[in-house]
C-alpha cells in the first residue's frame, strides 16, 4: 500500500450502527478522533494484516476497529490487562465507579468491553487478548497493518508499548498515538515523546493529525533506499563543495603568497635605488 493509497482513505466513515456504539460507550475519545482513527484503520486494512490496539479499556475506540478489519476481511486485536491505567484509578481525575469489580475492589473493565462488543454486534471480529502489552508484545509473531497506542501514559508504559509492538508493524503499515500534547499545559508528555522518537528515527511520516491523535506511516524498504541514497547524494555534494572551497582557499593563499614575494622583490629594488641614490649624491 503506498502513500497515496493510505490517504486515499482519510475521508472513510463509519456506517451509522458502527458511529452509534462507538458513542455509546463508555470511553473518552471524542467523536472527530474516532472518525479519523476508522479512516486511519480503513487504509491499513488493506494491507490484510491485522489491526492491533494498546488499551482496550470499555472497547470505544475497538468498536471503530473491528468495523474496519471486518469490512476487509481481517481482524482487529485488542490488549488489556483491564485494571484500568494510572490516571484510572480511584482518586483520580478519569475513575469510574462503575467499573470497580465489588467483590474484588479493584478495577475491571472487561465486562463492560464485552457489553460493548456485544452491542455492536462485533464479536466475531475482535481477538481481545488480557495481559500486559510487553507480555504480549513479546510472544507475538506475524506483521500488523496498523499500531494504535492507547495504554499507559507513563514514560515507562509508552515506551514499553513504543517498543513492544512497532517491530511487528509492517511497511507501509500505520502507527496511531493517541494524546500527543506538544504544550505541557494540555496533558501528559510521554506519548508525545514516543510520537518524536517516531518521527525523528526516519521510518516514519505523519500522514494526519486530529487534536491529540497523530497517524504515522511506516516507510518501505524502497522508500527508506531512496531516502538513504538522497541523504548520501546530498553528502557527496556537501563534500563536494567542501573540496572546491578547500581548493579556493589554497588559490588565494597561493596568490597571497605571489603577491607578499612581489612585495619584497618591489622593497629590495627600492632599497637598492636607495643606496645608488645615496652614491652619487656623496
Amino acid at each position: 500500500m503506498g502513500t497515496q493509497g493510505t490517504q486515499s482513505h482519510l475521508q472513510a466513515r463509519p456506517d451509522e450502527d458502527v458511529l452509534a456504539a462507538f458513542e455509546a460507550a463508555k470511553g473518552f475519545m471524542p467523536a472527530d478522533e474516532g472518525l479519523a482513527l476508522y479512516a486511519a484503520a480503513v487504509g491499513a486494512a488493506a494491507l490484510g494484516l491485522p489491526l492491533l490496539e494498546v488499551g482496550t479499556y470499555c472497547g470505544r475506540s475497538t468498536v471503530l476497529l473491528a468495523a474496519a478489519a471486518r469490512d476487509a476481511g481481517t481482524v482487529a486485536v485488542t490488549v488489556d490487562h483491564h485494571r484500568g491505567s494510572e490516571e484510572q484509578q480511584p482518586g483520580w481525575e478519569y475513575h469510574d465507579p462503575e467499573t470497580v469489580d465489588p467483590e474484588t475492589g479493584r478495577m475491571d473493565t472487561l465486562p463492560a468491553f464485552r457489553r460493548t462488543l456485544f452491542a455492536a454486534g462485533l464479536e466475531e471480529h475482535v481477538v481481545a487478548v488480557v495481559g500486559r502489552s510487553p507480555r504480549v508484545a513479546a510472544l507475538w509473531g506475524r506483521p500488523l497493518g496498523l499500531v494504535f497506542v492507547d495504554g499507559g501514559h507513563t514514560d515507562e508504559h509508552a515506551n514499553a508499548d513504543y517498543e513492544g509492538w512497532t517491530p511487528h508493524l509492517a511497511p507501509g503499515g500505520l502507527l496511531v498515538i493517541h494524546d500527543v500534547f506538544p504544550d505541557p499545559a494540555d496533558g501528559g508528555r510521554a506519548p508525545y515523546r514516543i510520537y518524536r522518537r517516531a518521527l525523528d528515527s526516519g521510518g516514519f511520516t505523519e500522514i494526519s493529525a486530529t487534536r491529540s491523535l497523530r497517524v504515522l506511516r511506516r516507510a518501505t524498504a524502497e522508500e527508506r533506499t531512496a531516502t538513504g541514497t538522497e541523504r548520501a547524494a546530498a553528502g557527496a555534494q556537501g563534500t563536494a563543495a567542501g573540496t572546491e572551497g578547500t581548493a579556493t582557499g589554497a588559490q588565494e593563499a597561493a596568490t597571497g603568497t605571489e603577491g607578499t614575494a612581489a612585495g619584497t622583490e618591489r622593497t629590495a629594488a627600492g632599497a637598492q635605488g636607495a643606496a645608488a641614490g645615496a652614491g652619487r649624491h656623496g
